[in-house]
Parts: C-alpha cells; sequence; structure tokens
C-alpha cells in the first residue's frame, strides 16, 4: 500500500525527533568524540549515531524506499520515495555547546521535496510540512510573517565567509537587518513568521532537501540566489544554494544578490 503523505509526515516527525533526543546524549558532553572527515568538516559519534538509528527505523518501516543521507550515503531513486537525512545540521556550532542545531528529515519523489522536518532537539521544538496538507510548529499551523519591505527585515545565514564581498555589501546597502541565525534554524525561523528570510551560499542537497516544501507550505518563497526554484537533490555536496523568504521580500533580495 502506498502510504499517505499525512502518514509519511508522522513517520518523519517521530523519528526526527526520537534521533534528535539521541543527540542530546552526546551535547555538551566534555568526552564528546571529533573527527574531521575528508571534505574538511566535522564529524561527531552523535552524527553517526542518530542517522544510524533513522536508517535501521526505515529500513523496518519503509523497506522499498531509497534512503540517502549526509553520513553513510546512498542515493536519490526514481519512480518511488526517498528519504534524505541530515542527523545534525549545524554539527560546528554542536560540539561548542550552540543548542541552535537542528535534525533535518525529508521525503521526495519524482516532483520534489514532498515531506520536510525540521527539528531542533535543545528547544525541543519541530517545524514540519507535508505537500498541500501545511505547515506546523509544535502541532499548530504557522505562516511566515507579512513584512513587505526588505528594509528592517530580518535576514539570516549560517557564515557571512560564503558570500563574495559584493554580495554582502549590496545585503548590507538594502537595509537589511542580518544576522547569523543560521543552518537548519535560519528556514525553521523564516516559516514560523520569525525572521523574514534565509541565504545560504554553500548548501548540500542534505541541508536543504526539507526547505522547498516547508517554506511553501509555511505559504513562503524558496528558490536558489539565481531564482530557480527546482532544488536538485542529486548535486554533489557545497555545490547548491536556497534562498528562503515570505515571499513578499523574494525579489527585492534577488535583485540585491543579482550580479554580485
Amino acid at each position: 500500500m502506498t502510504p499517505t503523505i499525512d502518514s509519511l509526515l508522522a513517520d518523519a516527525c517521530e523519528l526526527a525527533e526520537a534521533a534528535g533526543s539521541l543527540t542530546l546524549e552526546w551535547f555538551r558532553r566534555p568526552d564528546l568524540e571529533v573527527t574531521t572527515k575528508i571534505d574538511g568538516t566535522e564529524v561527531t559519534v552523535a552524527d553517526r549515531a542518530a542517522e544510524r538509528f533513522i536508517r535501521e527505523e526505515l529500513a523496518r518501516r519503509h523497506p522499498l524506499h531509497a534512503v540517502y543521507g549526509e553520513e553513510e550515503g546512498g542515493a536519490i531513486t526514481s519512480g518511488g520515495f526517498s528519504w534524505i537525512i541530515d542527523p545534525i545540521d549545524g554539527t560546528r556550532g554542536f560540539v561548542r555547546g550552540v543548542p541552535l542545531y537542528a535534525t533535518l528529515l525529508a521525503v521526495a519523489d519524482d516532483e520534489g521535496p514532498l515531506v520536510g522536518v525540521i527539528h531542533v532537539p535543545a528547544l525541543r521544538s519541530t517545524v514540519a510540512a507535508g505537500r498541500g496538507v501545511g505547515c506546523w510548529l509544535d502541532g499548530q499551523r504557522c505562516s511566515v510573517s507579512d513584512r513587505s519591505g526588505i528594509t528592517g527585515s530580518l535576514v539570516n545565514t549560517s557564515s557571512y565567509e560564503t558570500f563574495s564581498d559584493e554580495a554582502l555589501l549590496a545585503l548590507k546597502g538594502s537595509g537589511a537587518v542580518m544576522r547569523t541565525w543560521g543552518d537548519a534554524y535560519g528556514y525553521y525561523l523564516v516559516a514560523s513568521g520569525q525572521a523574514e528570510a534565509m541565504i545560504d551560499p554553500i548548501c548540500s542537497p542534505w541541508d536543504l532537501a526539507p526547505m522547498p516544501v516547508i517554506i511553501k507550505e509555511a505559504g513562503g518563497r524558496f528558490t536558489d540566489i539565481a531564482g530557480d526554484a527546482k532544488l536538485d537533490l542529486r548535486a554533489p555536496a557545497d555545490s547548491i544554494n536556497g534562498l528562503a523568504s515570505n515571499g513578499l521580500i523574494h525579489d527585492q533580495l534577488l535583485d540585491a544578490l543579482r550580479d554580485q
């Protein structure tokens, strides 16, 4: 039997929240084991344990579905459902005790992201959405903000060092209030109406997989920084980017970033 969007969303929320709770067992522990991957990024025993937990549960619940994760790889397949896992989005903050890291889980079909979940374990809070069924913050329907001008809008990013100098100056000159409440938490803030935009100049598919459906179902808009709304889930690591907004300031942000 083909699962419904509602059932996939329920499973995704349950698995992301359980995996997130697992990461809290290592959060702020002085003996946390941290190693460096080939690409230079940090990984911990918590990252690996959380992804392994989700994979084992998916093998039991949805054995015919494909699985693709940051730590153990896999593939996105056609003609069925694919689960995309980022066990700890914001590992660099996690190892330093910053409580804004997230567990990300998405389900995609041939049309793209179908279900998306952002769970913030330290806050015990979840934003989740399914195509056509809305976006929800801790069980309550949520939506983007209604601010229509870029001046004074809260615009988040994960790191200013990923911007060109020209793009950074263009944003600074736009009148936006710029903060680094980044990684998945920036998208969480946009979807729940607490920020107007999130910009990620350098990302991997697992960083962004939940975001298009979450932002759309919250009433906002998601594209890359060139304005393309299609997310390539098969792209190599660190080869894609994302721009999420309440929709009302999206074109203004694209204009500020264009040709920079």
